[in-house]
């Protein structure tokens, strides 16, 4: 009986093999396996990728490993240097090791489940997210170069991650730290992190040039960062981060400390660095940070975790989050609703309080209020008539 057009074929070889052809406007491709039902099962698979992409993938004899270099190759230039470095290290560390060796046929959605889902059990939900987004770039290339006919990972379920709520300090640990640590070196930078709100990039790139004591501000243009033994500027995280950021007095004064300090080291145009002059390392103000924390008995946190006090503490007060979000760099005010959404439920309360005052003079009011005098209105009020 005659096969119809792209149905395909299974046969037994001679070696005791089986294999599935199948032909799509003329180009070809065949499958092995060791047992007729193990080819059937890739012919199936087959004619499911022809029937959405409308061809046959060519992955010939490439891997993961392969795609990866690839993709790294052809769209690094077009990152950022951290998040260049950042995909580099995800790929090194945690995607080439388990499947790096694996043909781009066998990179299938329940092979791709499995491994994400392996890092979820060992509670690193975040790492799983952040790996099925890479992969999932990685071969959306293959699919745009004719290497495979869909993406494997549109048919995974996209890995859940909540981010937990960031410890913050409280009033009482704030006004420890503000105590306790100005004779710190590095108060300057932490006391400018917090009323800020600044990148620790961001602000390990501030120049004098960018410092405004008379006007009280700070002028943020760039990110500094440390990878791979070296150096790197670039411009900040999103168009948006380029931003002028005005300065409490607190802040200025710190600020005209350090300017004298690093006329004492010789001058210089960067603002924050080492205790000898050079660059900041990140880590050593991170690891500073942590020392003092635990010096004054209060409970430690990152940079980055200033970055989030600052902005916890503005919407706290009732400042608009658009306002916030610029101060912040963030590219929509969208996304710091997102990330703080926990301080805006400070202002649902607010809001709360603010109709139950409203509600109360309404109740307190009528009574000696001038209109309710006339009877007329009283009675239509209480529902006797109608206006």
């Amino acid at each position: 009986m005659p096969r119809s057009r792209g149905e395909g074929s299974i046969t037994q070889r001679k070696d005791g093999r089986w294999q599935a052809s199948l032909q799509v406007d003329g180009r070809r491709r065949t499958v092995y396996g060791k047992t007729r039902k193990e080819v059937a099962d890739k012919l199936t698979e087959l004619k499911s990728q022809a029937a959405m992409s409308g061809l046959i993938p060519r992955p010939g004899k490439r891997t993961l490993n392969d795609l990866l270099d690839a993709w790294l190759e052809t769209k690094s230039p077009g990152w950022k240097p951290l998040t260049a470095h950042d995909y580099s290290t995800i790929c090194s560390r945690c995607l080439r090791p388990t499947l790096g060796k694996a043909p781009l046929s066998r990179v299938t959605p329940d092979r791709i489940a499995r491994f994400v889902g392996a890092w979820q059990r060992r509670g690193k939900a975040r790492t799983a997210l952040k790996l099925y987004r890479v992969l999932s770039q990685a071969l959306d290339l293959a699919v745009k170069w004719g290497w495979l006919a869909s993406n494997p990972c549109r048919r995974v379920d996209t890995p859940r991650y909540r981010p937990q709520r960031k410890e913050m300090w409280s009033p009482h640990e704030l006004s420890v730290f503000l105590e306790g640590a100005k004779g710190h070196w590095l108060y300057p930078l932490w006391i400018l992190a917090l009323t800020t709100g600044a990148r620790l990039g961001e602000l390990l790139a501030l120049e004098w040039p960018d410092v405004n004591l008379t006007a009280s501000t700070i002028s943020i243009s760039k990110s500094r960062q440390r990878l791979g033994g070296e150096w790197v500027i670039s411009s900040p995280k999103t168009p948006a981060s380029r931003r002028t950021v005005a300065l409490p007095t607190e802040a200025v004064r710190a600020l005209a400390g350090q300017a004298e300090r690093r006329l004492s080291q010789g001058g210089g145009l960067i603002v924050f660095t080492g205790e000898k002059g050079a660059p900041l390392n990140p880590s050593v103000a991170s690891h500073a940070l942590r020392q003092e924390c635990r010096r004054l008995g209060i409970r430690p946190l990152t940079m980055h975790g200033l970055r989030h006090l600052h902005a916890s503490l503005l919407l706290n007060e009732g400042l608009p989050v658009p306002e916030v979000a610029a101060r912040l760099g963030h590219s929509t005010p969208q996304v710091t609703m997102g990330v703080y959404a926990h301080a805006l439920q400070g202002g649902d309360r607010r809001a709360a309080q603010a109709l139950e005052r409203l509600l109360e003079w309404e109740e307190g009011g009528r009574a000696c209020d001038p209109i309710c005098s006339d009877p007329n209105i009283v009675g239509r009020q209480a529902g006797q008539g109608t206006f």
